[in-house]
C-alpha cells in the first residue's frame, strides 16, 4: 500500500523559510512525478511544485523564485524549500505522487506565515 508521510509544515513569519519534506512508502518502482500542492482556506487546492521522473520541473508562478522542488529518487522522497515566504502562502501542503498511472496524496501539513 502506497502511503505519503509530509512533514515540516509551521509558523514563521514573513520572510522566513521553511522546508517540507515527503516520504512515499510502499514503492517497488519509480515514481513518474512527484509534487506539491496547497490549498488555502476558501480555496481550490492548487499546483505548487512537481518534479518528473525525467528531470522535468514545474513551478506556479506565485512561487517562482522562491520555492525550489527537489527529490531523491533513491529515497523516494520528494522536498519543497520555501523561501521568502508571503501570508498568502498560508495553506495546508500536500504531497502528491503519481505511481504506476494512480494519483496518491498525503494528509497535508499546514504552513502559517504570519505578518
Amino acid at each position: 500500500q502506497v502511503q505519503l508521510v509530509e512533514s515540516g509544515g509551521g509558523l514563521v513569519q514573513a520572510g522566513g523559510s521553511l522546508r517540507l519534506s515527503c516520504a512515499a512508502s510502499g514503492i517497488a518502482r519509480s515514481i513518474s512525478v512527484m509534487g506539491w500542492y496547497r490549498q488555502a482556506p476558501g480555496k481550490e487546492r492548487e499546483l505548487v511544485a512537481d518534479d518528473k521522473i525525467d528531470g522535468t520541473r514545474n513551478y506556479a508562478d506565485p512561487v517562482k523564485g522562491r520555492f525550489t522542488i527537489s527529490r531523491d529518487i533513491s529515497r523516494n522522497t520528494v522536498y519543497l524549500q520555501m523561501n521568502s515566504l508571503k501570508p498568502e502562502d498560508t495553506a495546508v501542503y500536500y504531497c502528491a505522487a503519481r505511481y504506476i498511472g494512480i494519483d496518491y496524496w498525503g494528509k497535508g501539513t499546514l504552513v502559517t506565515v504570519s505578518s
